[in-house]
């Protein structure tokens, strides 16, 4: 049975994480989180033709080592839910196209793997699905190439840019058995702080994030200090700083918040200005480094909030504003510990 509270949903049987994969490129294998990742390479291209195609093979390798640690046969997966930063989500369409199942494709930008987790723990709680796949990726060159400038052009990075990884993050989602049991979810609504500078992106984040947050601890009657860890993605250095002071605003110390964009890339060594960003940075550090922690129970209970910044290639150029959204799924331990 599933609860509506505000903007939240509690799940009273809660949907279980029973497995994940994650997969990433040359620049996540030299972070501090490199021995997290199920699989890395040093080549971006992984193959392929052009970093479009990379991507694609991103999201396909991530689902089969899902389904390959489940031991569940890919005819058996009943829906996948999956994103990323392309146009038209096109990495997903066409892994899906390999991969052969039913599929919906999900656009939160880099809020993708938080928005396909809480869609999907509401459809396993409904009795809707099982056997699901809830999966996001990104890839720097096909990013920079939409959003930004081509890589030959050279540009100089600003301190408040991130970068967006190269990776992908895998969840197979049960309606119960053994896992990470998702406990609820909180999907955001929009905020737009009139931020237009697509090189900040952490501060057009931060102020969704804070708004999922401050709705969650309302609907809950929860406080921060109740969790572990509060784990945002992917607001860098910049909108770290700045989801904190949203929430001091509003009375709220939050001293056990951890980003996953400054937690994938060692800032200063490998010249990634704010941190970390895209789809395919919280969806790796979910699945390498956050279930993993909860599997052991190392951790109980935390909250893994994504934020997305929604602007287009059009709409940047058009002078708009950002806007953007975070939604969030609260999990918890096993009872009992857990391989990861």
């Amino acid at each position: 049975m599933t609860q509506r509270c505000g903007d939240t949903l509690l799940f009273r049987t809660p949907p279980v994480i029973a497995a994940q994969a994650a997969v990433g490129g040359k620049k996540e294998g030299e972070g501090p989180l490199a021995a997290a990742f199920d699989e890395l390479s040093s080549d971006n291209r992984f193959g392929q033709s052009s970093w479009e195609a990379a991507e694609k093979y991103l999201q396909l390798r991530a689902a089969r080592l899902c389904l390959q640690k489940a031991q569940l046969p890919e005819e058996k997966v009943r829906l996948v839910l999956a994103g990323d930063l392309q146009a038209q989500c096109t990495a997903s369409g066409y892994a899906m196209r390999e991969l052969g199942v039913p599929f919906a494709g999900v656009f939160g930008a880099c809020s993708t793997m938080a928005e396909t987790l809480g869609l999907g723990a509401a459809l396993c709680a409904s009795g809707a699905a099982e056997h699901l796949l809830a999966m996001a990726s990104s890839h720097f060159c096909a990013a920079e190439r939409q959003f930004r400038t081509p890589l030959s052009y050279g540009a100089v990075r600003t301190p408040t840019a991130q970068w967006t990884v190269t990776a992908a993050g895998c969840c197979l989602l049960q309606p119960a058995g053994p896992g990470v049991p998702i406990a609820a979810a909180t999907f955001g609504r929009v905020q737009d702080y009139q931020v237009r500078d697509i090189n900040n992106m952490g501060a057009a984040m931060a102020p969704a994030a804070a708004s999922t947050l401050l709705h969650y601890f309302a609907d809950t009657h929860t406080e921060p200090q109740e969790f572990d860890c509060i784990y945002t993605g992917d607001l860098g250095q910049v909108g770290s700083s700045l989801l904190r002071e949203l929430l001091a605003a509003e009375g709220l110390l939050v001293k056990n918040h951890v980003d996953c964009g400054c937690i994938l890339f060692d800032a200063a060594e490998q010249q990634v200005k704010s941190g970390g960003s895209g789809p395919g940075c919280c969806a790796a550090v979910l699945c390498g480094h956050i279930l993993p922690r909860l599997l052991r129970r190392s951790q109980k209970r935390v909250l893994f909030v994504a934020t997305g910044a929604l602007m287009s290639q059009t709409t940047f150029l058009q002078k708009e504003s950002i806007p953007a959204v975070a939604h969030l799924v609260e999990l918890r331990a096993p009872e009992k510990e857990s391989g990861a």
